[in-house]
């Protein structure tokens, strides 16, 4: 039998199913392997103690029909426990203690998950990549040099050391999708409203969802179908605005068969960000869709060109100058929701404290007309793209940054130079469509490279049936295998 860090979450689950491994095993054997060899820095706190406890009683348990039971995993330093620290990547939370757990977390327990502790995130998820004042650089496991991405960057880079066989992230513009393409791994950001524990519902903007990062396509359908946290076959929502689904069918069981021809289109265009941004398009990334393209081909599939629509007028709504302006004050409208004293402000590092305070200038009236932009732009995206079941783009326009690209000590450039690294990511989360990330390239280097599919409304389902294709052909899975130390 291969080693427990080599052995996939599904499979793992069949071995704790059929008693060959006990959770108590699989989780002593990662708390070593976190203790020994996380060189990326992907976990900011272990609670072994906990993990143990739990694992144990996993496999005393009589029931064992949680969709995950005895399976690890980690919650993301944005995501509050009970008990455990609740920093958010940031120096003014330093030392606080949650009160109580976030129902992310608990769908997880609830699914009978053993949580091994907290991944590293940027303060208050803010960055496209992961590092703090607080806990330091999440890096690229073996290239110390570079960025793990973000926010997420904790949770891929856990999964890519092998410390974990599937993470939980949150993705408010690329946060699930681009960690996991920098790390060689598969990341899906679910449709708004998919996931009713964090489903961007009830949030300004309606931008981060929660999601999952695996090394496989099948195990990211097993995580997010945990996170769904469905009750015999019906996900509880707890507000009335939820993403639509086209049967209570499990995620999983649609990656597993990995069925279908499909309709494919080729983004062209630009990006929503050309307005604003000289953005370039690296040699690397257009291999990625390249090869990509070249493989759907192969598989049947029929693959096509989709236009975006026009992302720079006003679209209507008068004091609008179009996407990038539109994003960024929904961007600011979240952060405004922040309750830091000004007193304090001087704890937050540049980039926080930037767009928290451009966000006191924002009037409830733009706030407003971003809003009303957003809805018109996703109307014409969604009319857009209606004729295809998916549309490839690159994931990240740029190949992994190095750790000093990022100009740290000034807040607006800083967040600048994130839009030229992602700047397909986003409008995924401002039109609340679903995306998925898979790593199908790899450079002359041995850099990994990924390209994004984005889908129908809840139709969550054909996108792992084209990525489980894909997975067939490309032996991303061996390759993250083969890089663990």
């Amino acid at each position: 039998m291969s080693e427990i860090h080599e052995i996939g979450a599904l499979e793992l689950w069949r071995l704790l199913h059929a008693r060959e491994l006990s959770a108590a095993q699989v989780a002593e054997h990662l708390l070593d392997r976190v203790e020994r060899l996380d060189a990326a820095n992907a976990f900011v706190h272990v609670d072994a103690e906990l993990a143990l406890e739990r694992a144990r009683a996993a496999d005393a348990a009589a029931d064992r029909t949680g969709i995950i039971h005895g399976l690890p995993f980690a919650d993301k330093d944005l995501t509050p426990r009970a008990g455990q620290p609740a920093s958010m990547g940031s120096r003014w939370l330093d030392g606080t203690i949650a009160a109580q757990t976030h129902p992310l977390a608990q769908v997880l327990d609830d699914g009978g998950g053993v949580v091994l502790g907290r991944t590293a995130a940027p303060e208050f998820g803010f960055a496209g990549y992961t590092r703090s004042a607080l806990h330091g650089a999440t890096t690229m496991p073996g290239h110390p040099e570079l960025h793990a991405g973000g926010s997420s960057g904790g949770a891929a880079a856990a999964v890519a050391q092998g410390l974990l066989p599937f993470a939980p992230g949150s993705d408010g513009g690329g946060s699930i999708r681009i960690p996991a393409a920098t790390c060689g791994l598969v990341g899906l950001k679910p449709t708004r409203g998919r996931i009713p524990a964090q489903g961007g519902v009830g949030v300004v903007g309606g931008l981060a969802t929660a999601g999952a990062i695996a090394r496989s396509v099948i195990d990211v359908a097993l995580l997010t179908d945990a996170l769904i946290g469905r009750v015999n076959g019906v996900a509880a929502h707890a507000l009335s605005l939820r993403a639509p689904e086209h049967d209570e069918g499990s995620l999983l069981a649609a990656a597993m068969r990995g069925e279908g021809r499909f309709r494919i289109a080729v983004m062209t265009g630009g990006t929503p960000w050309d307005s604003s941004d000289d953005i370039r398009i690296a040699p690397e990334a257009t291999a990625a869709v390249e090869e990509a393209v070249r493989a759907l081909g192969a598989l049947g599939h029929e693959i096509g060109e989709v236009a975006l629509p026009d992302a720079a007028g006003d679209l209507g709504v008068a004091g609008v100058a179009g996407y990038p302006a539109a994003f960024t004050d929904l961007w600011r409208g979240g952060a405004a929701t922040i309750p830091i004293p000004r007193e304090d402000r001087a704890l937050l590092e540049p980039l926080a404290r930037w767009i928290i305070e451009t966000s006191d200038g924002l009037s409830a009236g733009g706030l407003a007309r971003a809003q009303l932009w957003a809805t018109e732009f996703e109307r014409r995206v969604l009319a857009a793209f209606s004729p295809w079941d998916a549309v490839l783009t690159p994931t990240t326009a740029l190949t992994p940054r190095p750790l000093d690209w990022y100009p740290i000590d000034d807040g607006e450039a800083d967040f600048r130079a994130q839009v030229l690294h992602t700047p397909h990511t986003s409008f995924a989360n401002l039109t609340g469509l679903p995306a998925i990330t898979l790593p199908v390239h790899q450079t002359a280097e041995g850099m990994p490279m990924g390209v994004q599919l984005i889908g129908r409304p809840g139709e969550e389902a054909t996108l792992l049936a084209i990525g489980r294709q894909l997975e067939r052909r490309v032996p991303w899975t061996q390759r993250v295998v083969d890089r663990m130390p």
